[in-house]
């Protein structure tokens, strides 16, 4: 990975692998996440996900940027033979621990997504999974979108479940006091990696190590997402917006009868809060 991107670059990636091995202790004992079997992992797909993935009984699965392997244990026990790939090595390390806890044979393998295809060796898959607040910690779609398509047997899917950037762009966090759905950070991309310095990771518990690393992100508008997949050589076959949300992002947030998910109250604009890309490999 290192010589394809300038040292600097690279340098906030390094810095980003730092915070998220400090943070991951603390993700796998929080309430949040619920890794000792308090929250399904089921909780965590949309519900229109099974619908588009399809039956997954003895087809390959890879879960990219996998953190803690919650959906990725879902996957497996939905019949998918599945693979849970993430460059942290303390998310790799409690992954393993919580798929023994909960008896599930899930293969966890540490890599950064863009060496994602040496890592695996050979292994081609009929599906790549990538899940929720996973690209804005990538700099380059390009790249991405390659790994993602060479990782893919002919007529396989790529599936992209992630946070809108309409909702990254309300802010990685709303305080308190500023919860009124305005623009604070870019929606398209293009203006580099902007630095989040926060003492307190987004799930419950502890604060972070004094000296742990900030954290960088790079913002991704939707049609660099559609068109990075399209230039990879892959199909679009459908696109989603969704005003749901796995957690109450703002306190004013309702519980969604149907699928136990948030929304904004009906009082408030509907805007798109989280959206789903799948692509299909030519056969």
């Amino acid at each position: 990975m290192d010589s394809e991107f300038d040292s600097r670059t690279v340098e906030l990636m390094r810095a980003n692998e730092r915070n998220w091995d400090a943070r991951t202790p603390i993700h796998a004992a929080s309430q949040f996440y619920g890794a000792d079997g308090t929250i399904p992992a089921e909780w965590w797909f949309a519900p229109f996900e099974w619908d588009d993935l399809g039956a997954l009984p003895g087809r390959e699965l890879v879960h990219l940027q996998c953190h803690l392997g919650t959906e990725t244990i879902a996957f497996a026990r939905h019949g998918a033979r599945a693979v849970g790939l993430d460059f942290s090595g303390q998310a790799v390390e409690h992954a393993r621990r919580i798929a023994e806890h909960h008896g599930v044979d899930i293969d966890y393998v540490r890599s950064d997504v863009y060496d994602a295809v040496t890592a695996l060796g050979a292994n081609r898959f009929d599906i790549v999974y990538i899940a929720k607040g996973s690209l804005c910690y990538l700099p380059d779609l390009d790249r991405w979108a390659a790994v993602v398509a060479e990782l893919l047997r002919p007529g396989g899917l790529a599936y992209i479940v992630e946070f809108h950037p309409v909702l990254t762009s309300l802010g990685p966090k709303p305080e308190p006091d500023r919860q009124e759905l305005l623009l604070r950070n870019d929606y398209l991309e293009g203006r580099g990696a902007v630095e989040h310095n926060s003492v307190h990771t987004y799930t419950d518990g502890p604060a972070l190590p004094a000296d742990a690393s900030p954290v960088y992100e790079w913002a991704h508008g939707l049609g660099e997402v559609v068109t990075a997949l399209i230039d990879a050589g892959l199909i679009i076959t459908r696109l989603r917006e969704t005003e749901l949300l796995p957690w109450p992002r703002f306190e004013r947030m309702v519980r969604d009868k149907d699928s136990g998910w948030w929304r904004l109250p009906p009082a408030d604009a509907r805007i798109p809060l989280l959206y789903a890309v799948a692509a299909t490999k030519a056969p």
